[in-house]
């Protein structure tokens, strides 16, 4: 892909008359940075210079389209190939133990979560990332978009990833989702205790032939299964928590639920602003002690 991207780079230039050096300074990058990419050696092109790249040579988004098969190319092999067989697949079956799956999480959740755990360049890579993330979602509402079948530890809710005000807009997202007639989503609560996939998430993808892959993940690895053997067994796994997990309506009460815990979370002051705003209403009363703290009130006569 990123032959084909730099291929199509170098005829788009040559056809608008530009040297390297010409486009280079139009994009604001060096020349070599120009020849690296039609080449297709060094570093991959960014997001932002495919939008730059773009716009100079006139490529009608052709380009930005084609970038986010390049950027793929930076994952394992086993990376790439689960996220082709995501986008194929008819059916997504997955159990989520730590964070809202990527296909409903919300642009400021997605950030949060990208920000976490990994070394970023800059803070141009995480919006690529957060873009490459939103982008997958746009299939969910294509007219071959997956039925999508999520079942939510109870931890994801509980877990407020990015601050209250994010969680919140996350969960009213779910509650949103479940809206549509392809998306189901079920939590799975503390009280049913152990099972198999603790520590982990599965994802089970049925593809339009009828086979199924699966895709196991922690938080430092990933494992893309093919055998049908081992497939089976997990898409028997799922089942089990999907069967352990609350019904449909259960759970969107249990997300509502803990939105409306967090809501009122969110207006008790923390110990340190409770402090600053007792100390604004000292200097306001002109430095007298506040009533109610057992000690005397300056300036007024104690009570008979």
């Amino acid at each position: 892909m990123a032959a084909l991207f730099g291929a199509r780079v170098r005829r788009l230039r040559i056809a608008a008359g530009l040297t390297q050096t010409q486009l280079g300074d139009l994009t604001h990058v060096v020349s070599t940075r120009i020849t690296q990419i039609e080449r297709a050696s060094g570093a991959k092109p960014t997001l932002a210079l495919a939008r730059a790249l773009d716009v100079v040579l006139g490529a009608d988004d052709l380009l930005v389209e084609l970038w986010p098969y390049v950027y793929r190319e930076a994952f394992p092999d086993w990376s790439r190939r689960f996220m082709e067989y995501s986008e194929r697949a008819v059916a997504i079956r997955e159990y989520a133990a730590h964070v809202v799956p990527g296909l409903l999480q919300t642009e400021d959740y997605a950030r949060a979560v990208l920000s976490v755990g990994r070394t970023l360049g800059s803070q141009e890579q995480l919006a690529e990332r957060v873009t490459l993330r939103m982008g997958r979602q746009e299939r969910l509402g294509t007219p071959d978009r997956p039925e999508l079948c999520v079942v939510l530890d109870e931890a994801v809710l509980r877990r407020p990833v990015g601050g209250l005000a994010v969680m919140r807009e996350q969960l009213a997202r779910l509650l949103g989702a479940t809206e549509e007639p392809h998306i189901t989503v079920q939590v799975l609560p503390f009280d049913q205790g152990e099972h198999e996939v603790m520590g982990g998430s599965l994802t089970v993808l049925a593809m339009p032939d009828g086979s199924e892959v699966a895709y196991t993940e922690g938080a430092h690895y990933g494992q893309l299964i093919e055998d049908p053997d081992e497939v089976k067994y997990f898409a028997l796994t799922y089942d089990r928590l999907r069967a352990a997990a609350l019904p449909p309506l259960m759970s969107l009460d249990m997300i509502r639920s803990v939105m409306e815990d967090n809501h009122r979370g969110a207006k008790v002051p923390s110990r340190s602003e409770r402090r600053r705003l007792a100390q604004e209403q000292l200097q306001q009363s002109g430095g007298r002690q506040l009533r109610g703290g057992g000690r005397r009130v300056p300036g007024r006569r104690p009570r008979p």
